[in-house]
């Protein structure tokens, strides 16, 4: 009997990881508004790309919880796993 729990392993850190991008990113977006609020106003021609595009801040905090949600999703995944395959060890011993 061959005992496999990989592909829940894979998934669930997979999980994490796609989470941990998305709050990142949705910290980074955070700060990157903050900062374009305190800044003086600039020149249009002078402005950057980032900062023609105004932030959605609600989006941005929808992502960081989602983010949050993700990654505690991927544990519980993980957890689950470590489990099974501890059951799965003691069956077998």
């Amino acid at each position: 009997m061959e005992i496999s729990g990989s592909s829940a392993f894979s998934s669930g850190l997979s999980s994490i990881q796609n989470g941990q991008r998305r709050v990142d990113q949705a910290a980074a977006q955070i700060a990157g508004a903050g900062l374009l609020q305190a800044s003086p106003a600039v020149e249009p021609s002078k402005s950057s790309v980032s900062e023609a595009r105004p932030v959605d801040l609600a989006s941005s905090l929808v992502d960081l919880q989602a983010g949050k949600v993700e990654v505690q999703a991927g544990a519980r995944v993980l957890e689950t796993a470590d489990a099974v395959l501890g059951t799965m060890l003691d069956t077998r011993a």
